[in-house]
């Protein structure tokens, strides 16, 4: 990388930073100008502008459900469902968008790519993969880059290594044979090395050989993410999850820099190196997006707590990504509104969908984002607020793609990020295991006797579900099924069918009264005594 490429790259960073700065910034930030003011920065700048308007991404719209429970914990009021309690805004839309647009990491969103993919595998200690096989994280690493538009994989390679913590993670002679593989394909304009996360060293090393941009694992899950963002919440929340690349681009810049006498001088007499002043930037940028996720937080805590006071129990949908959680949950609700995808991440942003159990009780299922093999924490630390909504809720479904040929690694990928997110043990041993794509398997038996099979596509094993779904609830919520008496005459049957589950009514006209099945929650049970006694 040239001098001046690493100096313009460096300046595209001033304009959209400076804007959320304190006054002092402002004041590093015109130094830093004046430094970038060469015969060249005029050029410099206008290319920059010009590739951050070519990287402004359309959010892929999704399908309005009827019932829907936004980033922000809505519910429909068309549905009886309004919620109260709506906090003035604290980041207006257009500042969210501008904080979600203003630094894409350089590269990653700049048109199609076409992209080599490389996997080491790891023949012995422990990073070595137990429970899948080479071949199968590359048809992964595959999934991934499929799954953007505009991306295709031109090569790829599985390349044994013994030394993944090393720079190069080859050795000499594989990275040699790398190198010149890379080299003798025509037309990549990207490397996909198929681990977590590159050392900002690594990724500097690998571009200056190679010649073209590099990805790891979380670039490429990130850059998907950004893609299906619409929410506020969620935009935000991949704004977060941006700042360790932006540090990290920022580190490989400024090293070029150094090493040609241009980085590490200070800047206009404010006693600040410009790599300093840059980290400082992007340091505010991060306190201003946790602020307002935590604000998103405590309102989405507020929201829960009144859909609790209601007695909506919560069945939280999770799984690997693309084990068909969306489909399940039209097909037990019959929400017309949701429009499952055949893709990676299709689920970004938390939804709630409303379903009846064959008791007629009312159960909210909640769309959760899927989970992936070698997820970076700091993506799940992102998003960490979006998941809390599984530890309250009364039940878990985990949802299985029975047909993947890593359906038992998957397993415990989901499992291993459920015992990182610290679920509580009431929770994980209530879990409802379901085998959904049942219909992709010739006469499939399953070899685990708690689990139940489905298919979510055809409506296979639905209704055997949904009763193991109630078991659960009335175990969970402590909801009783009661037969009570009550005087036609007065407003009791009224009252429990606002407040309870009515399941029957048997009515004796001689006597202008009925005989009442319902399932009830505690605290309503005791609202009910209090207002028309104990019968």
């Amino acid at each position: 990388m040239s001098f001046l490429t690493a100096l313009r790259r460096i300046s595209s960073w001033m304009p959209v930073l400076q804007r959320s700065c304190t006054k002092s910034c402002q004041i590093g930030a015109r130094a830093t100008c004046r430094l970038l003011h060469t015969p060249h920065r005029t050029h410099a700048v206008n290319t920059c502008q010009q590739q951050r308007g070519a990287t402004i991404l359309q959010t892929r719209a999704f399908g309005l459900s009827a019932f829907r429970l936004k980033s922000t914990d809505d519910l429909s009021s068309s549905n009886g469902f309004n919620e109260e309690g709506e906090d003035e805004d604290f980041l207006e839309d257009s500042e969210v968008e501008e904080l979600f647009q203003q630094q894409i990491p350089a590269g990653i969103g700049e048109g199609q790519h076409r992209v080599f993919i490389i996997h080491p595998d790891v023949k012995w200690g422990s990073r070595k993969q137990h429970l899948t096989t080479a071949e199968l994280m590359m048809a992964e690493a595959e999934g991934l880059v499929n799954t953007l538009e505009n991306w295709t994989v031109v090569d790829k390679m599985i390349l044994s290594t013994k030394t993944p913590e090393k720079k190069r993670i080859f050795g000499k002679g594989n990275f040699q044979t790398l190198t010149e593989r890379i080299r003798q394909t025509a037309g990549i304009t990207a490397v996909f090395v198929n681990v977590e996360r590159l050392s900002p060293l690594s990724e500097r090393e690998f571009e200056e050989v190679w010649g073209v941009k590099v990805f790891d694992r979380y670039s490429v899950v990130l850059h998907i993410f950004r893609c299906n963002a619409r929410t506020k919440e969620a935009k935000l929340q991949i704004s977060l999850a941006e700042i360790p690349l932006l540090r990290s681009r920022l580190k490989n810049e400024m090293a070029n820099l150094d090493q040609q006498g241009g980085g590490s001088r200070y800047i206009g007499g404010s006693g600040e190196t410009l790599y300093e002043i840059q980290q400082r930037l992007l340091k505010e940028r991060e306190i201003k997006i946790r602020l307002a996720l935590e604000k998103l937080r405590k309102k989405r805590h507020l929201l829960r707590s009144q859909r609790k006071h209601r007695e909506f129990p919560v069945v939280s949908v999770l799984g690997y990504t693309n084990c068909g959680k969306t489909t399940l949950i039209k097909a037990l609700t019959g929400d017309t509104g949701l429009q499952p995808r055949n893709q990676l991440f299709a689920t970004l942003d938390v939804t709630v969908h409303a379903g009846q159990l064959p008791s007629h009780m009312t159960v909210l299922y909640v769309d959760t984002i899927g989970f992936l093999s070698q997820l970076p924490h700091q993506l799940i630390d992102s998003f960490s607020a979006t998941l809390e909504d599984i530890k309250h809720s009364d039940l878990l479904i985990h949802v299985r793609d029975i047909s993947h040929p890593e359906t038992a690694n998957q397993k415990v990928n989901v499992l291993n990020v459920l015992k990182n997110l610290q679920i509580p043990d009431r929770l994980m041993n209530s879990m409802i295991e379901v085998h959904n794509k049942t219909d992709l398997i010739t006469n499939y038996e399953s070899a685990e006797p708690a689990a139940l099979p489905i298919s979510a596509l055809e409506g296979r094993g639905l209704e055997q579900l949904k009763e193991a779904v109630e078991e659960e609830i009335l175990k969970a919520t402590g909801k009783q099924i009661l037969d009570l008496t009550v005087n036609l005459s007065s407003p009791q049957l009224s009252w429990l069918y606002k407040e309870a589950t009515v399941q029957d009514v048997q009515v004796n006209a001689d006597e202008g009264s009925a005989v009442v099945k319902v399932i009830i929650g505690t605290a309503a049970h005791g609202r009910y005594k209090k207002l028309f006694g104990s019968r």
